[in-house]
């Protein structure tokens, strides 16, 4: 069974930074893309950032985040990162990673894309 742990989250003036991690447990990681999302108080769940299977490298970003955030994976470990810079009050929100079913996936940005999910962990970015 695929089971995945999000950590990292936490409360940080605007203008920081977070490095979010999530381990991934069940299977081969490296065959599987890997993404972000978030959900604010009172919104849907959103894109953030995605990471194709390591075969082919590919990583696409939310326009919100892009150039502050980058998504990055580190198979040895099981984890996929999201390195979080210059963080802003509406990037409040908990944070899920996500992963599919089938490997050997390019980058992917639905969220019905998406078969596993993390708990979540909250990012509060103060102003």
């Amino acid at each position: 069974q695929v089971q995945l742990e999000e950590s990292g989250g936490g409360l940080v003036q605007a203008g920081g930074s977070l490095r979010l991690s999530c381990t991934a447990s069940g299977r081969t990681f490296s065959t599987y893309a890997m993404g972000w999302f978030r959900q604010a108080p009172g919104k849907e769940r959103e894109f953030v950032a995605c990471i194709s299977w390591s075969g082919l490298g590919n990583t696409y970003y939310a326009d919100s985040v892009k150039g502050r955030f980058t998504i990055s994976r580190e198979n040895a470990k099981n984890t996929v990162y999201l390195q979080m810079n210059s963080l802003k009050p509406e990037d409040t929100a908990v944070y899920y990673c996500a992963t599919t079913a089938l490997p050997y996936t390019a980058v992917r940005v639905g969220t019905r894309d998406y078969d596993y999910w993390g708990q979540g962990t909250q990012v509060t970015v103060s102003s």
